[in-house]
């Protein structure tokens, strides 16, 4: 279980001052990929087109490259703003699998000021159920914290 508190500061800490999206994108994957051992596959995928998401900064293996806002467990995030949490991503309906070992994630809109949709922030797990309202609370937070005055 990562200890959020530590992870934020440290987060603030580096991103201070920066402005670049990808720039922090890249920063922030690095910083939570490598905070807890549930992270699997921490990466963005940003907003390029309307109704369409392209792979961004990661940590891990590769990632899928292009997402449409319908399909999948980060196009829903993207489609609705809502966070996903999905324990089992194989009853999830149209879950798009890029990497067979993933069992469950958690995938969170990244919002820049006036509600700017600028991407979305995907962390998988190999293992199942691996996350729950309190990650999708502490990484928001985060997240409002780097992009939210962008």
């Amino acid at each position: 279980m990562s200890d959020y508190d530590e992870i934020r500061a440290r987060i603030r800490a580096l991103c201070e001052g920066e402005t670049d999206e990808v720039a922090l994108m890249a920063t922030v994957a690095c910083e939570l990929h490598h905070s807890d051992a549930r992270f699997d596959w921490t990466g963005f995928y940003r907003v390029v087109a309307p109704d369409l998401l392209k792979i961004g900064p990661y940590q891990g293996g590769h990632g899928c490259l292009v997402i449409p806002f319908s399909r999948g467990v980060c196009g829903a995030c993207a489609r609705t703003g809502d966070v996903q949490l999905v324990d089992d991503v194989d009853a999830f309906p149209g879950h798009i699998a890029c990497s067979s070992s993933t069992r469950s994630e958690i995938v969170l809109p990244v919002f820049g000021a006036g509600a700017r949709l600028i991407g979305v922030l995907d962390i998988d797990s190999d293992r199942p159920a691996a996350f729950d309202a309190g990650d999708a609370e502490a990484l928001t937070a985060i997240l409002a914290d780097v992009f939210g005055h962008l």
